[in-house]
């Protein structure tokens, strides 16, 4: 069934039925839609540009790029950076879960600087008229955490309020997922709101809770995040849940009613099969609706990362994979 036959015949789907179709078990959860090409992928952000073309950036090197024209054949390019910025030196090397929008005129690229399991990190921002590689410029340093630190500067993500807000939600493990007011006109911490926001977070056992994504649909904030472990090939644990709220700053609470703040949320895709520790997520509205854009591990290809693409639906109040 093609992707568009496939989201009308869901919407006919009653509300009350789509809601006892969220997940429930492993084998409920849809497969990646179709990709071909240049799939190996980490912490994939895709943008659609006005001529139609999908710009995707993700984790490594000076920012991986991967480009299609129909969302289904997939070509590599070169970095986003053709000379790594100086700054990242003392965070590492490569860069990690960017997390590309538009906005001014302008694209945006918010993304990290760190080593696996240190929180001594640094989010930075570029900006491009084109979006394209070797096109960005270097913005500097946003935010940055320490190994004193109870948080960890990475997996950014802007989101732009209503009213002309902008958000900057970010983080992982130690205590959970934050945000912070950015200044539209500088694209970093608004000096006159300096206060750090918490979101998510797992108090008692593993503290593993990172990649927040935020959009606003029907009148509510959805705050996706990626949970367990990931980047371990197919021994990996990671899962995407979500909560949502009523004001963007929280509290955010998943279908049971838990808060995110006590290791709440709702599952949105688990492993299942050959598709193994989806997350590393971000969402996309696209002209036949919401995507989420993750990694997954292939069970059956030693534990490659790939792309996965799926629609969501929203007919339930909550977001549904297929």
């Amino acid at each position: 069934m093609s992707r568009t036959s496939r989201r009308t015949a869901l919407l006919a789907v009653p509300a009350a039925i789509l809601l006892a179709l969220i997940p429930g078990t492993a084998s409920a959860y849809p497969n990646p839609g179709t990709v071909t090409g240049s799939v190996v992928v980490h912490d994939p952000t895709m943008i659609r540009t006005s001529s139609g073309r999908y710009l995707l950036y993700a984790t490594g090197g000076g920012l991986s790029y991967k480009t299609s024209t129909d969302r289904t054949a997939f070509t590599a390019g070169s970095d986003a950076f053709t000379t790594k910025p100086s700054w990242w030196s003392t965070y590492a090397t490569e860069a990690w879960a960017p997390d590309i929008s538009y906005h001014g005129g302008k694209y945006l690229m918010y993304y990290a600087v760190s080593t696996f399991g240190s929180n001594t990190s640094a989010i930075g921002l570029a900006g491009s008229t084109t979006g394209l590689p070797g096109s960005w410029s270097d913005y500097g340093i946003v935010y940055t955490s320490t190994s004193s630190s109870d948080y960890n500067a990475i997996d950014p993500n802007l989101f732009v309020d209503d009213d002309g807000k902008w958000l900057l939600s970010f983080g992982s493990w130690w205590t959970g997922i934050k945000m912070i007011q950015i200044d539209p006109s500088t694209g970093k911490q608004l000096s006159t709101n300096t206060t750090r926001y918490s979101l998510a977070s797992r108090p008692t056992g593993t503290k593993a809770v990172e990649a927040p994504y935020i959009v606003k649909r029907n009148g509510y904030y959805y705050l996706f995040a990626s949970y367990d472990v990931c980047c371990q090939g197919t021994s990996s644990t990671y899962k995407v849940k979500v909560g949502r709220a009523t004001s963007v700053t929280g509290p955010y609470y998943d279908q049971s009613g838990v808060a995110m703040m006590s290791n709440g949320g709702t599952p949105v895709l688990e492993s299942h099969g050959s598709v193994i520790g989806p997350g590393g997520q971000s969402i996309m509205a696209d002209s036949d609706g919401d995507l989420i854009v993750y990694h997954y591990y292939d069970g059956n290809d030693s534990g490659t990362p790939k792309l996965g693409i799926n629609l969501l639906n929203w007919s339930s109040g909550w977001p549904v994979a297929y």
